[in-house]
């Protein structure tokens, strides 16, 4: 039942991207919502009570658990007291699934699912959690957030050592990212006063089905808004690819398969306006609710045609301190030292949550993702009838969904290349 999880994700997605769109006029924007749902759902195993319901409700959840009935196979009946006593002396993984809303066991299928995509992907998604040395942690909080998200935990001294901690997890990080991410904190971000920070990185890179030819790309103008151009690489194809049409707002929608069609890159293109203005971009992202995303990008809503497609290169990497945009959504109490309960997490009373810290980098280019040099030839054009033209000329929004579970593991705008 991997579908449901999908939803979750997205309606999550919109949520964040509304929140970091909120000052981001003409500023790039990427994010990972699976990998960051997947970093809140590793804080869940060691939340109680309020705490770990406001995870939920961020995480849309609760709904999702009044819609189906989700883990009901973990919950059967109340097990007999000698089956309970060996399920304490050896935690199981249904015993790492049970409170709650949130189904750890469908994550963790999606984790697996995306860590077996084949040779021509990496997809690294990496959480650790960096807590202060002293407290005490519980035995079956690291079990489960092994076991279920394969993540580590590790020991710091925020308090007598930050620079030590800082280096320790930017040297984690880089190692998890393939040394893409090089630095994720810059000296004075973390506190000396941090007691648990969460660390979630997602480093991609793929190759397209369809590859763009290196010398067909070619120096063009970008249209960053009605006054300012700039030069891009704007790369070139010609071929069968499945394009939509958002009637409403005159807007494109096209779908780039990876490898294999794993995973595909959707891209929405507002139209040009009557004053030539790119405010389509806004009226997209006013009307993208879960139901328009999931049919403007549906198959029913595509076809296949002859599409010249032109894309700039473009490689994004968005870094984000998630603590406000969180408590926005409604996660308070984990960030507040007399309400914060993570008593499944440590025995210490005084454990909050300091810091989210999201980093995602993801590259665009003619292989898929890995960058070659290359000189551009001239493309010359002939009319030919029935070939759509795909324009990247100007912002645009974009996704990559993983199309067996139909979930968006990035999400971002892409203003200026």
């Amino acid at each position: 039942m991997m579908g449901s999880i999908s939803r979750p994700v997205t309606e999550f997605c919109l949520d964040v991207y509304n929140k970091l769109n909120r000052n981001a006029e003409d500023t790039n924007i990427v994010f990972s919502p699976m990998s960051i749902s997947v970093a809140l759902a590793l804080v869940h195993l060691g939340a109680k009570n309020n705490t770990a319901v406001q995870i939920e409700k961020v995480l849309h959840v609760r709904e999702a658990a009044g819609r189906t009935s989700l883990g009901s196979d973990l919950e059967s009946a109340a097990p007999d007291t000698e089956s309970e006593r060996s399920q304490e002396r050896q935690p199981s993984l249904s015993q790492c699934n049970k409170d709650g809303d949130l189904n750890h066991k469908e994550f963790q299928t999606l984790l697996l699912q995306l860590q077996n995509l084949g040779e021509r992907y990496v997809l690294n998604l990496a959480n650790n959690l960096f807590i202060q040395q002293g407290f005490e942690l519980q035995q079956k909080f690291l079990m489960c957030t092994k076991e279920l998200y394969g993540a580590m935990l590790q020991t710091v001294d925020f308090h007598g050592a930050v620079e030590a901690a800082r280096i320790k997890i930017n040297s984690w990080v880089e190692s998890e990212t393939q040394g893409k991410i090089k630095e994720l904190f810059a000296p004075g971000v973390i506190d000396a006063h941090a007691l648990l920070v969460l660390v979630n990185v997602i480093y991609f890179k793929a190759s397209w089905e369809h590859k763009f030819e290196e010398q067909k790309t070619v120096e063009r103008d970008f249209r960053l808004n009605q006054n300012e151009k700039k030069p891009v690489q704007m790369m070139y194809q010609k071929g069968p690819f499945k394009l939509g049409y958002i009637e409403e707002m005159g807007a494109q929608v096209l779908e780039l398969p990876y490898a294999q069609k794993s995973l595909s890159m959707i891209i929405l293109l507002p139209g040009d306006m009557a004053d030539g203005s790119t405010s389509g971009l806004e009226q997209i992202e006013s009307t993208m609710t879960y139901e328009n995303l999931m049919l403007w990008a549906s198959s029913e809503h595509m076809f296949e045609t002859t599409v010249e497609v032109y894309l700039p290169r473009f490689k994004l990497e968005g870094t984000f301190n998630l603590n406000e945009v969180l408590q926005e959504m409604g996660m308070t109490d984990i960030f507040t030292e007399s309400k914060a309960d993570l008593s499944a997490m440590s025995f210490a009373k005084s454990l909050v949550l300091s810091n989210v810290i999201h980093k995602t980098y993801v590259e665009v280019n003619e292989e898929g993702t890995v960058a070659a040099a290359g000189t551009g030839a001239v493309i010359v054009r002939r009319s030919l009838p029935l070939t759509e033209v795909f324009m990247a000329d100007h912002p645009f929004l974009f996704f990559i969904r993983h199309n067996p579970s139909n979930t968006i593991l990035f999400f971002g705008k892409l203003c200026s290349p």
